[in-house]
């Protein structure tokens, strides 16, 4: 449980390990070339050393012959390896008696152990240890005199590497101390890097921690921020005008909302105040009843619409799709208005394919269509003609709806489908409606997947809807 809640690493330790953990292999493998090329030299210098003693007692052979006497071969290569100061040797003839060495018997046990071999090279000689000293050698066989019968000696080669290998292991311990010291010198500059590569991040967290719900209005300044942190603060500020525009909208609703639902409950006090301060007939409070149940009418419906808007926003409408005959629709939507058009003497034509269908929910869409004409309706001049037509556009079903009337202004029309929204402030409450038709509209278009706008010039408001077919 404790592992659970224990907080990840942060960013800079992270980094700091890993470049840390970089760092540190480098210097290995660096210190393990470095190693293993004076090795490699040593050996090659060994090699050599070995190759010229070869050289010359090869050379001083070429002058003796088998039957040469051992104090005489002994004089004879006292001087041969002179100027090879780290080369030792051994001579024994071809039964394998021992004829000179240079340290007496410690070679023997190298003659008893090694292989001939042809050349001397770093895949041919071999180390071995005597007295507590390590030599690199090889065993060949050289030719004696200059007579065909002469048979040819067995020659140990030897070179003490002590001084190399004591060198190698103090490099080595050098290596694995300037490592350290590299290592941790490299991870303080590695994280004091990152601390101030991340100080961008920490400004940018002190900034974010100011925003809260009072100040929205506070934004990242993109023109200090590094260029991978860039795409963040813009991120981040489109966020912030997001969230504002949305606590402006929630602000203006709630205040909608109040003022919406405040007037019908004034009347119905002012109503109810007036009718019992005297004494009234039945028929006089017979029409207060009727007039206050046009009060409740108007809050019920606020609320169903209030209510149909809470479910869209939260993905509860689900269409129940069907075929929607949608100049049929229109007829009967037209045929319905018609009391009302000719009240406010206006008509409503209809023009479309009458094939045109859209698989829809029925109720919904007739409800949108309803919104959509009872708006035209309601600002369209007396002598005005709302136009509703049906159309096929490739893959989709336009419904459009036009009306005459004032232009509405193009900073209004992006927020037409917002609720409690008009965009003629000397229309704001005057018993048309509680401004949620446009919404409803909106949401029931996006519930089948379609989307729905609006435009207005020349004295004319057009409503689109766009439907996918299936």
């Amino acid at each position: 449980m404790r592992a659970l809640l224990r907080s990840p690493p942060s960013l800079a330790l992270r980094l700091t390990l890993s470049i840390g953990a970089g760092i540190i292999a480098l210097l290995l493998c660096f210190g393990w070339l470095v190693g293993r090329s004076i090795n490699a030299h040593f050996v090659a210098q060994d090699i050599h050393e070995l190759n010229a003693a070869k050289t010359s007692i090869q050379a001083k052979l070429q002058q003796l012959d088998n039957k040469t006497a051992g104090n005489a071969l002994k004089a004879h290569f006292n001087a041969t390896l002179s100027g090879h100061h780290n080369a030792e040797f051994l001579i024994a003839d071809g039964n394998g008696r021992l004829l000179y060495s240079t340290l007496g018997t410690s070679l023997e046990a190298a003659l008893a152990q090694l292989r001939h071999v042809e050349v001397i090279n770093e895949k041919t000689v071999s180390s071995w240890q005597h007295q507590g000293k390590t030599f690199r050698s090889a065993l060949v066989r050289l030719a004696v005199g200059t007579s065909q019968g002469d048979e040819p000696f067995s020659v140990v080669l030897a070179t003490n590497i002590d001084f190399h290998l004591h060198f190698l292991d103090s490099f080595h311990r050098y290596l694995w101390w300037l490592t350290a010291v590299a290592c941790l010198i490299a991870i303080a500059a590695t994280w004091l890097a990152v601390h101030q590569g991340h100080a961008p991040i920490r400004r940018i967290s002190q900034q974010i921690s100011q925003v809260n719900s009072e100040q929205l209005h506070l934004r990242l300044d993109e023109t200090g921020v590094p260029a991978e942190l860039a795409p963040m603060a813009t991120a981040f500020n489109e966020m912030i005008d997001r969230l504002e525009d949305g606590f402006r909208r929630l602000s203006n609703f709630s205040g909608d909302i109040a003022h919406e639902l405040r007037t019908p409950i004034t009347n119905l006090t002012t109503q109810t105040q007036v009718a019992l301060s005297r004494a009234r007939t039945a028929q006089e409070y017979r029409e207060i009843l009727y007039s206050n149940l046009e009060e409740y009418e108007r809050m019920t419906k606020m609320i169903g619409d209030m209510l149909f808007l809470a479910k869209a926003d939260n993905g509860l409408i689900v269409p129940e799709h069907s075929a929607v005959p949608l100049m049929a629709e229109l007829r009967e939507l037209a045929d319905f208005f018609e009391a009302w058009c000719e009240e406010r003497k206006v008509a409503i034509v209809v023009s479309g394919d009458e094939k045109v269908t859209a698989t829809a929910d029925r109720a919904m869409l007739r409800r949108a269509l309803s919104n959509l004409l009872s708006n035209a309706i309601r600002y369209t001049p007396e002598g005005g003609t709302v136009k509703a037509s049906v159309h096929e556009d490739n893959d989709a079903v336009k419904i459009r709806i036009t009306n005459p009337g004032p232009t509405i202004p193009a900073e209004h029309i992006a927020h037409l489908f917002e609720r409690f929204y008009r965009p003629d402030v000397s229309r704001h409450r005057n018993g048309e409606g509680a401004g949620l038709g446009l919404a409803i509209v909106k949401s029931i278009v996006q519930a089948h997947g379609g989307q729905v706008g609006a435009k207005s010039g020349e004295g004319e408001t057009a409503f689109e809807i766009c439907l996918r077919t299936i």
